[in-house]
């Protein structure tokens, strides 16, 4: 379904002068409608999806080296993991409005297709893959540093760039020779909206909780509280 094509006001809210705006048509193409017209001149945003993803990892990596010269390779990974992420991407895509340049088929777009998260993540790196092809590799780093590295201080600040379970085990194993335990402590809700409530213990010891609609992300949210709790991260 051909979505808005007037991308005057998009690229005046990115700073962007376009060359070649069939490039960016193509950006926003997604696969379903080229499967939908069945036409050869039609083509889809992947092969710009899997350029862009390129240039953001080494936008991103340049970065990061650059800007926490005393962190370990480790520290690094984890932040440009959190950085490139889909979801952080989509939040990206949300924030800036595209989804409704999105041209889609028929049925993804009465699916909503425009609002799904990873439709809307591959969209960024195929725009990050157009603006290197058509203004070069500075004006792409540009995009990414002021709509997506930008969102590092929030990450850091959550903590979103740690993986709470593994970190967690990690120092218990290191300082108490201990594996944790995470166990249910309660669940509630319809069972459409279920929400549960795990516990991390050690040698039975509550020492964090966490609640979450699966029991995978309470228990990172239980492993980050005890974290905290235990002081083993700031």
């Amino acid at each position: 379904m051909q979505a808005n094509s007037d991308y005057s006001q998009l690229l005046k809210k990115l700073s962007l002068k376009f060359n070649d705006l069939q490039l960016l048509q193509e950006a926003f193409t997604h696969k379903s409608y080229v499967n939908e017209v069945n036409d050869p001149q039609v083509k889809s945003n992947e092969r710009l999806e899997y350029l862009g993803d390129a240039v953001l990892e080494l936008v991103v990596t340049k970065h990061l080296f650059q800007d926490f010269p005393k962190n370990e390779e480790g520290d690094l990974t984890a932040m440009r993991s959190a950085l490139v992420r889909g979801k952080n991407l989509a939040k990206v895509a949300r924030e800036l409005e595209l989804g409704q340049y999105l041209i889609l088929s028929k049925g993804e777009f009465n699916s909503q297709g425009q609002s799904k998260g990873y439709i809307l993540a591959n969209l960024v790196e195929a725009i990050i893959g157009a603006i290197y092809l058509d203004q070069g590799m500075q004006k792409a780093s540009q995009f990414i540093l002021q709509n997506i590295y930008s969102h590092l201080p929030e990450i850091l600040e959550q903590n979103a760039h740690i993986d709470s379970k593994t970190k967690f085990q990690e120092v218990a194993q290191e300082r108490l020779s201990i594996t944790p335990e995470y166990k249910l402590i309660k669940e509630f809700g319809p069972d459409h909206s279920k929400q549960f409530t795990m516990g991390v213990f050690l040698k039975g010891k509550l020492v964090g909780e966490g609640t979450d609609s699966s029991k995978q992300k309470a228990e990172q949210k239980a492993a980050l509280h005890g974290l905290k709790e235990k002081g083993w991260i700031k």
